[in-house]
Order: C-alpha cells, then structure tokens, then sequence
C-alpha cells in the first residue's frame, strides 16, 4: 500500500508585480503539522529597473520563515527590526497580535542587474500564542545545523530532527529539513520524524514505490514513520511537519487564526490603520476587494 496520500503541484500565484509558485494551501490540504503557507519564489531575474518591493502589510497569528538560495531582501518590521537576508540564512518573524512589514529589493542593488530565488513559509502559533508579542529573530547561516552522512548532505533549517535541533526559535513541535545528494542514493528516516510529514522536490528527481517524482511537486505522507524513498543524482528535497494543532486554522489574506472573529478584527484594524508602522514606509498594501 502506498505510503503517499496526496501530490501537490505547485501552482502559479501573484505577489505584487511578482509571480511565485505557491504550493500550500491547496484545497484538499490546508496545513502540514503547523505549516499552512509555502510559495517557491523564482527563480527570476530583474534588470537594472525592475526591483522586488513588497510594501508594508500586516500579519497576525504565525511566525514566517524566510530562506534565499539567490539574491537578497532587505526586511524591515514595525517591531523595529531591519536586515537584509542573504542566501542560506533563515529570517523568523513571529506576528502574534499584529506585525507589519515590508520586503524590498536592498539599496545597493535596485540599479544592477539581480536575481531572487527562494522560500517563503508560514508556521501558524499555537492557540495560546496567538495574540503573543511581535518577535524576530535573523539566523546567520553559519548558525544552521548542517552535516554530511554517507555523502548525504543534511541542513536543518527549523526545529528538532535527528537528535539535533536548530537555532531558530519555533513554538511547538515541528521540523523543516534540507536533504541535498550527488549520487542515486536511498533516504530512509521515518524514525527521525513525527506528526504529518511532507516533502517538497526542489531540484532532480525521486522515486517511492516504483513511481518517479519531478521537481515542485509536494507529496504528502500517510504515516511519517514510513518516510523512505530513492534521491535520483544531484537531487534537493525538503521534508517538514510537525504535530499538528487540535483546533483548526482559518486564513484570510495575510492573517492566520483559530478564530474567524478575530480575523474579521483584524481586517478592521488594517483597513482602518490601526497597526503599528514600519518606520520609514508610507505606503502599504490595502486589504484586497476580493477577499470578503
């Protein structure tokens, strides 16, 4: 009996002016364990006049994960925070209650030629988390547990997996692994993980069951205890989940809560601007006429 109950293929989704690949929520999946938003952006190129701008927009109730593999973006929050993220490195935003921020192009680059290349994650907070104070917090890549096992090259990017556990400071039970080979090489390691568990074919190929996977497609898992399956050579896979909560979570637009009133709240508060600013920023992105 397979082990795989679902395949998701990434899909396209507009940023902006920008478009990504968006990967959840997908309508027969809402969440992973804790995560309940991932977008795959580019890879894209920008010329001298074409810049990622992000304007200032509000998110309540999850903490965000941002990891490049290309190019650079420059975060600024209203908790005050200010960094560009480079590649390899992980940025965790904890909204809370409410955050703003805004993602943008660096200054030094926005007149060269660039490219961006990377993940976009949201984790939503356990309920007696939600309405926490704002955080963030910026891990340097050096930080991020990372080891080679019988050439397998493993980086663990948020969370507690084979007996190790990341600098990044997540807010339940969960993990978000980066496996990487060169040659065709068997993964077996259901017994590192728990929860519901997904894997996310970022580059090459793999195989499960006699069946051949490709690149941006997520499979999902019946039992993560059962996780086993072939990388074909020069393959990247990434493999995350978690415990998943007992209540679910609604998401409308950039707001994640087990609550829809507060949902409703909190498109009042943006709407009428009553979240904190981003210092320096006087646009923003008003609430979409779509979204009801």
């Amino acid at each position: 009996m397979s082990n795989i109950s679902l395949i998701i293929e990434e899909r396209a989704a507009k940023i902006g002016n920008f478009m990504v690949g968006r990967l959840l929520p997908f309508r027969q999946k809402r969440a992973v364990g804790p995560f309940v938003f991932i977008d795959h952006m580019g890879p894209v190129k920008l010329n001298e006049r074409e810049n990622f701008d992000v304007l200032p927009h509000p998110h309540i109730g999850l903490s965000t994960l941002t990891y490049l593999f290309d190019g650079a973006i420059m975060h600024r929050d209203s908790i005050g925070s200010e960094v560009e993220i480079k590649p390899g490195a992980v940025n965790w935003m904890t909204a809370g209650k409410g955050v703003v921020h805004s993602e943008r192009t660096p200054e030094h680059m926005r007149n060269s030629t660039k490219s961006l290349h990377g993940l976009q994650i949201w984790v939503a907070l356990p309920k007696d988390l939600e309405e926490s104070e704002p955080t963030f917090v910026h891990i340097a890549a050096e930080e991020i547990p990372s080891w080679e096992e019988k050439g397998i090259h493993y980086k663990l990017l948020a969370g507690e997996a084979f007996g190790r556990k990341s600098a990044v400071p997540v807010h339940s039970p969960l993990y978000f692994i980066e496996i990487r080979n060169t040659l065709t090489q068997k993964i077996s390691i259901g017994d590192d993980l728990f929860g519901e568990s997904a894997l996310y074919i970022f580059d090459g190929s793999i195989s499960s069951e006699g069946n051949m996977y490709e690149p941006r497609q997520i499979l999902i898992a019946k039992d993560s205890k059962l996780c086993e399956f072939e990388m074909g050579p020069n393959s990247t896979v990434y493999i995350f989940g978690g415990e998943a909560f007992p209540e679910e979570r609604f998401i409308d637009w950039n707001f994640v809560s087990s609550r829809k009133d507060r949902l409703k709240q909190a498109k009042e508060d943006w709407t009428n601007q009553r979240f904190p600013k981003v210092a320096g920023e006087t646009e923003f992105v008003p609430y979409p006429t779509l979204n009801r």
